[in-house]
C-alpha cells in the first residue's frame, strides 16, 4: 500500500488510528498491539500477499534467535547464535535480492547457461533485514534484554507500518517507546504535529518528486537524443527527485509515527548543503549511515588501526552500502566512488578545509550529481553515455518533449501559457531554494497555531486532489 493513495489517506489510516486508540482506551492493550501488527502486515501485503510469508518467517526466526541469545543458559554460545542470526538474515537478503544478479554474471563470465527462475523481490526486505540485524547486535551487546522479550513487542517493532517498507531504520529505542503505557493514550498535539509533517511529506512526493520524475524518465529513455543543456536539466531533476521522494517518504513516516505517539529517527538534514562527501553522508539517509558505522565500520576497527586500515574500512562500508541499494553494477560503482571520495576527503582534510566554502560546496554538489547518474542508470554503458552527453551534446534549445514533462496543472487552470512554458525552470529554481533556505520540518519544534493549521490543510488538500495513478517511492526498489 502506498502513503500517496486515496485508500491509505481516506480509509486505512483513519480506521487503524481509531481502532488502535479505541482498544487502548477501553484497556485492551495487548489486543490493541496485535491489531496494529495485523494492520501493518495487511498494509505490507496489500499488493502482493506473497510478501507476508517471508516477513512473518523472518520475524519469528529473528525473535527466537534474539530470545535465545539473551538467555543466560546460552551465555557460552551467544557469539555463535549472533553469527547464526546474521547468516540467516544476510542469506535471506542474498537469495531474494541477488540470486539473479550472481547467476547472470556467472553466465556472462564463464559462458554458462545456468537457468534460474526469476525471484520476486519482497518489498522493503533490505530495510527490515538491516533493522533486525541491528536489533540482534544490540541484544548481543546486552543493550536489550533477550529473555524478557515479548513476541508481540518484537513483531510491532519490526512490522510497524510507517517505517516498514523504506525506513527510517529504527533502533531498540522504538521498542522501548512501544512499551511505554503513557503513549497508549491519543494525544491531540501529537496528532496535529504528525499530520503537519505527513502533509509536508505528501506534498514533497506528489507535487515535487513526481513532477521531476516525468522529466527524468524521459531523459533516461532518450539519452542519445539529448543535448548538453537537456542532459544537465535531467541530471538536476533526478538529484531533486530522489531527495524529495525519499525525504518525503521519511517525513510521512515520521508524521504517521507521531500520530501514534512514537518517535522515529530523523533520516535527512539538508544533505545538499554539504561541503564534503563526509558531511553529505552525515546528512543523507542518516539511519543507514548510523547502522553501517555501528555494525560494520566500528567492528572492522574503525579508525583505531592506522590510516591504511581506516581507508580500507571506509571503502568496505561504502561497497556494502552500494550493493545494499540494488543488484546492479551501477550501485557497486556508485558506492565505490563515494567510498574513494570519502577516503580522499579524510586524507586531505586540512587542504580541503582551506578552500573557500563555496568551492567546497560546488565540488561536492557536482560530484553527488554525477554519481546520481550512475545510481539511476540501467547500466554503466547508459551512465557513461549520459555523462558524455553533458560534455559533447552541444548547446541547443530545450526540446518541447522535455518541457511538456513538467506540466503545471495549476497554470492550466489559470490558462497561463507563460507559466506552462517556464514550469521546468520554476521547478529547478524551487529545488535550489529549498536546498539552501528550507530547514527540514522534521527538525523543527511543533507549535500549534492558526498558520500551521491552515498550512497543513492547504498542503494536504492540494496533495490529495493531485493524487493520480500509482507512483511508487524510489526506495521501494531497495
Amino acid at each position: 500500500m502506498l502513503f500517496n493513495s486515496y485508500y491509505f489517506v481516506l480509509i486505512f489510516l483513519p480506521l487503524v488510528w481509531c481502532g488502535y486508540f479505541g482498544l487502548n482506551r477501553i484497556g485492551k492493550y495487548k489486543p490493541a498491539q496485535i491489531f496494529l501488527v495485523a494492520a501493518s502486515l495487511f498494509f505490507y501485503g496489500y499488493y502482493n500477499w506473497y510478501y507476508l510469508g517471508i516477513i512473518c518467517v523472518s520475524i519469528v526466526i529473528n525473535y527466537v534467535i534474539a530470545k535465545s541469545m539473551g538467555d543466560e543458559r546460552f551465555d557460552r554460545h551467544r557469539a555463535k547464535i549472533l553469527a547464526l542470526g546474521i547468516v540467516f538474515n544476510v542469506g535471506l537478503l542474498l537469495y531474494f535480492k541477488y540470486t539473479n544478479f550472481f547467476v547472470d554474471n556467472i553466465n556472462a563470465l564463464f559462458h554458462t547457461g545456468i537457468m534460474v527462475k526469476k525471484i520476486l523481490l519482497p518489498l522493503g526486505i533490505s530495510f527490515y533485514t538491516f533493522q533486525q540485524i541491528g536489533f540482534l547486535a544490540d541484544v548481543y551487546r546486552t543493550e536489550t534484554r533477550g529473555p524478557k522479550l515479548d513476541f508481540w513487542d518484537y513483531a510491532e517493532f519490526v512490522a510497524f507500518f510507517p517505517q516498514l517498507v523504506a525506513g527510517p531504520i529504527a533502533s531498540k529505542n522504538l521498542m522501548e517507546q512501544m512499551k511505554d503505557p503513557v503513549r497508549r493514550k491519543a494525544d491531540p498535539d501529537h496528532v496535529a504535529a504528525g499530520l503537519m509533517l505527513f502533509a509536508v511529506g505528501l506534498f514533497k512526493k506528489v507535487l515535487i518528486a513526481d513532477t521531476f520524475s516525468r522529466g527524468v524518465n524521459w531523459g533516461f529513455s532518450n539519452v542519445a537524443e539529448m543535448n548538453s543543456i537537456e542532459a544537465i536539466i535531467v541530471m538536476l531533476s533526478y538529484t531533486f527527485q530522489i531527495y524529495f521522494d525519499f525525504s518525503g517518504y521519511s517525513d510521512m513516516a515520521l508524521g504517521l509515527a507521531e500520530m501514534f505517539n512514537f518517535e522515529l529517527p530523523v533520516n535527512f538534514n539538508a544533505p545538499y548543503r554539504a561541503c564534503s562527501i563526509v558531511e553529505f553522508w552525515q546528512r543523507w539517509h542518516m539511519t543507514l549511515t548510523a547502522f553501517l558505522q555501528k555494525n560494520i565500520y566500528i567492528p572492522l576497527g574503525g579508525n583505531r588501526k592506522g590510516k591504511a586500515r581506516t581507508c580500507l574500512n571506509v571503502l568496505i562500508v561504502f561497497l556494502i552500502s552500494g550493493f545494499w541499494h540494488g543488484a546492479n553494477w551501477t550501485f557497486v560503482v556508485w558506492g565505490l566512488l563515494h567510498g574513494m571520495a570519502s577516503v580522499l576527503n579524510r586524507l586531505f582534510r586540512r587542504q580541503w578545509e582551506r578552500l573557500h566554502a563555496a568551492v567546497r560546496w560546488v565540488c561536492t554538489f557536482l560530484f553527488v550529481n554525477v554519481t546520481w547518474i550512475i545510481f539511476r542508470a540501467d547500466s554503466m554503458r547508459q551512465a557513461w553515455q549520459f555523462i558524455s552527453r553533458i560534455f559533447t551534446g552541444g548547446i541547443g534549445r530545450v526540446s518541447e518533449l522535455l518541457v511538456t514533462r513538467f506540466p503545471l496543472i495549476e497554470s492550466e487552470v489559470l490558462n497561463s501559457s507563460l507559466a506552462q512554458h517556464y514550469a521546468i525552470w520554476a521547478f529547478l529554481l524551487f529545488g535550489f531554494v529549498c536546498m539552501f533556505n528550507a530547514r527540514p520540518y522534521c527538525t523543527r519544534q511543533f507549535k500549534p497555531s492558526v498558520c500551521n493549521c491552515l498550512g497543513t490543510m492547504v498542503l494536504l488538500v492540494w496533495s490529495v486532489l493531485s493524487l493520480a495513478g500509482r507512483s511508487e517511492f524510489i526506495y521501494f526498489g531497495f
